[in-house]
């Protein structure tokens, strides 16, 4: 019949890629890491060390995930084979439905994982830090911080991942200032840096008692969180510590002591801060683990031999340095000016829809077709 004869060419078209995505995955030297990583892990003395022994076990769990991933797509792509035969061969189009239903989560399911063959960067598969600063706009601005705070926020459930706010700052009548999040899963960074930039929004402003059309900017820089193991070196005397009162909820002790930190790179001028732990000790523990983020982020950019080079240098949070725009007015797009992918459904965007956005800069990175010129 014809209905299954359509929807067997659309499977079949898919197959080489399957079989290539295999070889892109590494699947065959997957399994041999797994083997040996396992085999260390039944050695007697392996809980010895317990640190690096979570490490082990947290890096077989990631390679038994992919692993396991790709058998389930070749398992789904083999029973979508039968039920389109057997539903060819009786001309039942009650089945109809249920393969394309399949024949979709087949499709993403190869695209999420060909996605993972392109994150082959150093920290790719870091947790990610995210920091928010309102730009120009004024109050309107301050409200498009917020607004891109819950947007990454709601990526971040869909993704199955953990959202931690580490500093934020009230905006004067409405909104953030500046916010920092952390975003924690696998793989976080190398998905979230293609966001970092300015973003530019465009509607009428619920501020505005005219009713006029504003435009707003707001600049997001995306870090990812660097191990105490890694070989960023600080010098105490170049840190100076500021303590202050939290400023948001979080039981009544968050405001009874100065357990905020902030920190000062003196040679950089570069800052941190965060304030969503209970004690100092913790607050500039995870402020140290951002100041070592941004310094080693800023040297990996600018290609510099040590962190004594680097200065604390932002674009200006404004026109000509956007990297996407969110239009609400007089119609509705979001468009990156980066690659030229867009969407027409700004709702679905604000609730986190990114996937698209994301995708189509990692493949454009790959084949070194990125437009930065903010146009």
């Amino acid at each position: 019949m014809l209905e299954f004869e359509e929807l067997s060419l659309q499977l079949s078209g898919s197959k080489n890629e399957l079989i290539e995505l295999k070889s892109a995955l590494g699947y065959d030297s997957l399994l041999r890491e797994i083997e040996e990583l396992e085999a260390k892990a039944g050695a007697p003395n392996f809980w010895d060390d317990l640190e690096n022994s979570q490490k082990i076990l947290q890096r077989t769990g990631k390679l038994k995930n992919t692993v396991e991933s790709y058998d389930n797509l070749c398992t789904l792509f083999e029973d979508l084979e039968v039920l389109i035969q057997m539903g060819d061969e009786e001309g039942d189009l009650s089945l109809i439905e249920e393969i394309e239903a399949n024949i979709k989560e087949y499709e993403e399911g190869l695209a999420s994982l060909r996605l993972q063959t392109l994150l082959t960067g150093e920290y790719d598969k870091n947790n990610a830090i995210l920091t928010f600063h309102a730009g120009a706009g004024g109050t309107e601005a301050m409200d498009w911080v917020s607004m891109l705070v819950r947007m990454y926020t709601r990526w971040t459930e869909r993704h199955g991942f953990k959202t931690q706010i580490l500093d934020f700052l009230d905006g004067d009548e409405a909104g953030l200032k500046s916010a920092t999040i952390s975003i924690e899963g696998e793989n976080a960074y190398g998905y979230l840096k293609s966001e970092s930039g300015v973003h530019r929004l465009v509607r009428v402003s619920p501020f505005d008692a005219s009713g006029r059309r504003h435009t707003s900017f707001a600049s997001l820089e995306v870090m990812p969180e660097i191990s105490d193991d890694n070989n960023i070196e600080i010098k105490e005397e170049d840190i100076k510590m500021d303590v202050f009162r939290s400023s948001g909820a979080g039981g009544q002790h968050i405001n009874k002591t100065s357990s905020a930190v902030r920190l000062t790179h003196i040679p950089t001028g570069i800052v941190v801060a965060c304030q969503n732990e209970r004690s100092q000790f913790q607050n500039r523990e995870k402020a140290m683990k951002m100041l070592k983020s941004k310094l080693l982020e800023i040297k990996e950019r600018e290609h510099l031999e040590k962190i004594d080079d680097i200065k604390g240098v932002q674009k200006e949070i404004a026109w000509g340095s956007q990297i996407r725009s969110y239009v609400f007015m007089p119609y509705t797009l979001a468009k990156d000016h980066r690659t030229g992918f867009e969407s027409g459904n700004i709702s679905a965007v604000m609730d986190g829809d990114l996937d698209g956005f994301i995708n189509a800069y990692l493949k454009a990175a790959s084949v070194g077709e990125i437009n930065n010129t903010g146009e």
